[in-house]
């Protein structure tokens, strides 16, 4: 199986398709909306099968030194096919080029028990994301846990 191809370009209506194929995960209509409002200013990164988006990524770079994943959704569809993987390995790989040595996720914190979450949670450490702190009311009204992933940013 080869892996997506991925590239940059801000594709809100992706976003929202991909979005509303995961009911479990984003089934608050404000939080789809505030995604695909997000989609047009952050850094959008598109996994395409042929010209189909399957995946998406949204970066939010504050700090040369480190950037932020808002968002990576998989479309139901294509879950468990490297997708995510392939979009997670993209945007390392443009941010540590420009100069970021560490990349931050928020997600839903394990002391909510959410089985969907909590595979969540394992694809992040699958790709390299350690958990630093879990906080409530940081997000949500409930726990959000902040994990960040090192990288291996250019030697000049």
């Amino acid at each position: 199986m080869s892996l997506p191809r991925v590239v940059r370009r801000a594709d809100p209506a992706a976003v929202e398709a991909i979005l509303r194929s995961l009911p479990g995960w984003f089934g608050i209509e404000e939080a789809i909306l505030g995604y695909v409002e997000s989609a047009s200013r952050l850094e959008c990164y598109l996994a395409l099968e042929g010209q189909n988006p399957v995946g998406v990524a949204l970066v939010d770079q504050r700090y040369p030194e480190s950037a932020e994943l808002s968002l990576i959704a998989v479309h139901a569809n294509h879950r468990g096919r490297g997708v995510g993987w392939a979009l997670i390995q993209s945007v390392e790989a443009t941010v540590a080029a420009r100069g970021a040595s560490v990349l931050q996720v928020h997600t839903v914190g394990p002391s909510f028990d959410d089985d969907g979450y909590a595979a969540t949670r394992a694809f992040y450490q699958r790709v390299g994301f350690v958990p630093v702190q879990e906080i409530v009311g940081l997000d949500w009204d409930g726990p959000t846990l902040i994990m960040v992933k090192p990288l291996s940013t250019p030697t000049g």
